[in-house]
């Protein structure tokens, strides 16, 4: 004991009554210390003791309590997690294709003071990771479901590696565990040990997702339409074998006017400099800006949007202010998305945003000075398509060997299991609300795909589905966040008053990092926000309207 007054320790130590009061503690110490070393014992003792579940088929390799501190990761956030239990584990381990190890890891946090809610976690890329279960979505969930009393799991996908690896695809049943089975049986797992631990079922639970995380918060909806009260699908690869042939796609067309290297392989990083990009940027937003009524770095009207890039063509030679016919022949069929050699459309077109001059280059043609890409697209895209989405995998693809007539049929098979498309959700709208967002600067997964998804899910569902299920388009909003946006609302919050308290989210507050002092409503489609007076800065100055 520390005593930080010498007043306080004369009257500890130099009265009768101080002495007596010292006595009075050590003879109360000895059972305030048992009391307080039995309740560490004890949570300690009931955390481990999950490890007594253990099964043929259910690994337990980690089971125990966490004090309250820093969230783990590589660099502090200054985010501070309750005390909680720490539970990892397999199920189904096995050895497959090639002798490889695979199994369904999964991360399950339970805090100490829980608050009788459960959340999924999704992940991202081709998973194969298994970060900290926090209940977060890439950053954009301050403070995290944990740090608010949830009880949260999250898993690898069924094999371990990296995100950006799809080489586990040459096995059938890793296939079947990415696509849809990890989340169903670990989510089941999951709420099992909850119960378990706390002696009650959870009241309600969610899922948080974007990206992959996003096409696993439609698959719940989709195929364990009782699995959730509540789901936040962001930017979600909905459908997830097309959007890998648009892949493709973007690679076969920028090489199409890329100078070569040495070899004579495309450096598809030259296509377009950083100032044709910002060109294009400053075009589309001179053109479409204020047609919400306010030219203010946001396109809100995307759909009326009708930009073109041959207004840029070079009236002779190329300078920095235009842009060449065959880089606006390319710019056109990048955004008008893949077709087949009879014209027949394979994907979906992507609108001209400005994310044009953000994150587009590291998806579609890298920076890289030779013809060793590293474009996402070359990277992320071909081994997912190489190894998870063709029938049979194909580990040695060239992909400006791809036919875009026969093998996009080779897509079929996987894509029945992991395109998260299906717009019959009668059941889960019976109970549970989902929120679903994607950034109008998306540079992998075209907004207008999820656009026309959720026509059909009002068309099969009726006008009622509104009711449960509501799509946010973010203008400038690049993939999962960022971008020239105003990116930034309390998910977690938003999606837990609509389904807890009624609270439907007509419109959504956002600000960003972009725009500092600025907020802007966030509306659901179809509708816009569109300016109709005051503070241009307030969101209360715009209504959503068609």
């Amino acid at each position: 004991m520390a005593f930080k007054s010498n007043l306080f320790r004369n009257l500890l130590f130099r009265t009768p009554m101080g002495r007596g009061l010292i006595g009075a503690m050590l003879v109360a110490a000895p059972p305030i210390a048992v009391t307080f070393g039995a309740d560490i014992t004890a949570k300690t003792s009931k955390c481990a003791a999950i490890a007594d579940l253990a099964a043929p088929g259910f690994v337990v390799e980690k089971a125990e309590i966490v004090p309250a501190g820093p969230a783990p990761g590589p660099v502090s956030t200054g985010a501070t997690l309750p005390e909680h239990c720490l539970v990892q584990g397999m199920l189904n381990p096995r050895t497959g294709a090639g002798g490889r190890k695979f199994g369904l890891g999964f991360d399950l946090r339970m805090p100490t003071d829980w608050n009788n809610r459960f959340v999924f976690q999704g992940g991202g890329g081709m998973d194969g990771e298994l970060p900290p279960a926090l209940g977060d979505i890439f950053g954009t969930v301050s403070p995290s479901a944990l740090a608010r009393g949830f009880a949260v799991i999250g898993t690898d996908g069924g094999h371990r590696g990296s995100m950006m690896d799809a080489s586990y695809g040459v096995d059938q049943q890793a296939r079947i565990d990415y696509a849809y089975n990890a989340l169903d049986k670990v989510t089941l797992k999951g709420k099992e040990l909850v119960e378990h631990y706390y002696g009650a079922a959870p009241k309600y639970s969610y899922l948080l997702g974007c990206s992959n995380g996003g096409r696993q918060g439609l698959m719940a909806s989709q195929r364990f339409p009782l699995y959730f009260d509540g789901i936040v699908s962001g930017d979600p690869s909905i459908r997830f074998s097309r959007m890998t042939v648009n892949q493709m796609w973007q690679l076969r067309v920028a090489a199409r006017i890329a100078p070569k290297d040495d070899n004579g392989r495309p450096i598809i990083s030259r296509s377009f400099s950083d100032g044709d990009l910002r060109l294009v940027a400053e075009a589309v937003l001179k053109r479409c800006d204020a047609m919400d009524g306010l030219a203010d770095g946001m396109i809100n009207d995307w759909q009326g949007c009708d930009f073109d890039p041959g207004v840029l063509t070079c009236k002779a030679e190329k300078t920095d202010s235009c842009l060449t016919e065959a880089q606006v022949v390319a710019l056109r069929d990048m955004y008008s998305g893949p077709r087949t050699s009879d014209g027949t459309p394979l994907y979906n077109s992507f609108n001209y945003d400005t994310g044009i001059a953000g994150s587009w280059r590291s998806m579609h043609i890298g920076s890289s000075g030779t013809g060793e890409w590293d474009a996402a697209d070359a990277t992320l895209g071909l081994t997912n398509m190489a190894n998870y989405q063709l029938t049979p995998p194909d580990p040695d693809l060239d992909p400006l060997d791809f036919d875009f007539d026969r093998d996009v049929e080779r897509t079929r098979h996987t894509g029945a299991m992991s395109d998260a498309d299906s717009p019959f959700l009668s059941t889960f709208a019976g109970h549970g609300k989902m929120i679903v967002y994607n950034g109008l600067s998306d540079q992998g997964m075209a907004s207008s795909v999820l656009a026309d998804w959720y026509d059909e899910v009002v068309r099969v569902n009726g006008e009622s589905i509104r009711d449960s299920v509501r799509l946010f388009l973010i203008p400038g909003m690049e993939h999962c966040s960022g971008g020239k946006a105003t990116d930034r609302f309390d998910k977690l919050e938003t999606i837990m008053a609509w389904v807890e308290e009624g609270i439907a989210p007509d419109s959504i507050e956002a600000t960003g990092r972009a725009f500092p002092g600025v907020s802007r409503p966030i509306c659901p489609y179809p509708l816009v926000a569109r300016y109709k007076g005051g503070d241009e800065n307030r969101a209360d100055s715009f209504e959503c309207t068609e």
